[in-house]
């Protein structure tokens, strides 16, 4: 897999530039410029197929560009996320906006205390977990997933980016402002520029969602992408989703709002240029008819002819039965699934492969119900140690594209604070769907060796009496 970082001269913008190379975020400042062009895939080659008017996409394991790792110097495949994220900063000049599970890049950080010192408006909400300067944590404090996160960052001697953000005076608060102990997960992953640009995606603004893990050459990262949309009205409708939860701020009013607490709330459809997107917040009452998961419902089975996923988590089982009805129906499915979760008791990509894995304690999962006939199109993408598929991503009929923050599961729908996003563009579509068609190559298909000895190890521990 790493052999195919090696990307031949003339492949991609870089090398048609004077030497030294324009980097990525060069590239993107120069986009930015004119906000009235029509979108760009930025870092791709030199006729790049083309995206709708005001939306900008980048993914960090494109094969058709490649930028320099700040992880280990060297090239490799991919759009620059971090770059794309930065250009979005600098190119502000009145307010951002940012809302993320995880803020650890440090130039992110510098970039945002340099708007402020400039007198912008900044604020940061973070999830709880992330919302402390690591570098002043104690490790006998720390769980060992934990540990094992901070000696990366550590490692990286990149410096503390929540650190540079309260000593800028970045005013930041996390999910607990509301008085709770936090919701499920603060899981947004967004900033709104001016009131006028969202940048969303799957991608947690870290160095192993984004670059890769330090001290490891063949990490790129885990699995992700980034969208710019340039929309007045979605823009507003993400500033109200952060000003929920902002409230009065640190030091304010008891006023922020986060999970079940924000009152869930209905889609909204706006227009990006002539691009019907619709936005939905979670998280929603299992009641609640406007609920992530009845939205997806009524999605998949809408498709005619072609469903396309490439999901981290799938735990869901009202959608595999919504997914077992399109089988039937003969529509073509194709998944693929982080080969970590995909592998656990829970995982719902167990029934589309018609069989089933006891948890630790035997039990099967409640209402578990393997296909009768499995389903071919399942496959886990061959990826570098410790790298996850980490998109959330559903293409469906070759022209409605799922994305967002959004992981398919209970917990998304009904505890986290969430995005998902529904875009309905043919032009769109043909590029996560050549995102998948990547990810598709070398995939491994059905039940896996590593399944097979993970059933094996249960069948002998627990034998064959299984608790539902």
């Amino acid at each position: 897999m790493w052999e195919l970082l090696v990307q031949p001269p003339g492949d991609t913008v870089a090398n048609t530039l004077p030497h030294p190379p324009y980097t990525w975020a060069s590239l993107a400042a120069l986009a930015l410029a004119g906000c009235s062009a029509d979108a760009q895939l930025l870092g791709q080659s030199a006729r790049p197929k083309p995206l709708p008017k005001g939306i900008e996409l980048a993914f960090n394991h494109a094969e058709t560009s490649r930028y320099r790792s700040p992880i280990n110097g060297q090239w490799r495949q991919g759009d620059d996320l971090e770059a794309f994220l930065l250009a979005s900063i600098r190119s502000a000049r009145r307010e951002i906006l940012v809302a993320v599970q995880e803020l650890s890049l440090p130039k992110l950080a510098e970039a945002l205390a340099a708007k402020h010192h400039e007198g912008l408006t900044v604020k940061v909400v973070l999830e709880n977990t992330y919302s402390s300067p690591w570098s002043e944590a104690h490790q006998a404090d720390l769980a060992p997933h934990q540990r094992t996160h901070h000696e990366q960052l550590k490692a990286l001697g990149w410096g503390d980016a929540v650190a540079i953000l309260q000593r800028a005076g970045v005013p930041l608060i996390d999910d607990t402002a509301d008085g709770s102990a936090g919701s499920g997960l603060m899981h947004h992953k967004f900033i709104v520029v001016d009131r006028a640009v969202v940048v969303t995606g799957s991608a947690n603004f870290t160095p192993s969602c984004i670059h890769g893990d330090p001290g490891a050459d063949r990490s790129r990262g885990n699995v992700n992408h980034l969208l710019r949309l340039r929309s007045l009205e979605l823009a507003n409708i993400f500033v109200a989703e952060f000003e929920r939860m902002w409230g009065d701020g640190p030091r304010g009013q008891p006023d922020s709002r986060f999970g079940l607490g924000k009152g869930g709330g209905a889609p909204q459809k706006v227009m990006v240029g002539s691009t019907p997107v619709t936005v939905l917040f979670a998280p929603h009452r299992r009641s609640d008819p406007h609920q992530s998961l009845l939205v997806l419902e009524k999605l998949l089975l809408g498709t005619r002819k072609h469903l396309d996923l490439a999901l981290f988590v799938f735990s869901d089982q009202r959608l595999t039965n919504a997914m077992e009805k399109l089988q039937q129906q003969g529509v073509s499915i194709r998944l693929l699934a982080d080969p970590g979760f995909a592998n656990r008791a829970f995982s719902e990509v167990l029934d589309l492969l018609g069989t089933k894995l006891p948890d630790h304690r035997c039990s099967l999962e409640a209402g578990n119900r393997p296909w009768q006939r499995p389903l071919e199109g399942v496959g886990t993408p061959r990826l570098a140690s410790g790298d996850k598929l980490h998109h959330k991503i559903a293409v469906i009929d070759q022209r409605i594209v799922v994305t967002g923050s959004f992981n398919w599961s209970p917990s998304a729908a009904h505890r986290n604070d969430e995005t998902l996003l529904v875009i309905n563009s043919p032009q769109l579509a043909e590029h996560f769907t050549t995102e998948i068609n990547r990810l598709w190559k070398g995939a491994e298909l059905g039940v896996t060796e590593r399944l097979a000895r993970k059933q094996e190890r249960q069948r002998n521990r627990c034998g064959s009496g299984l608790d539902h």
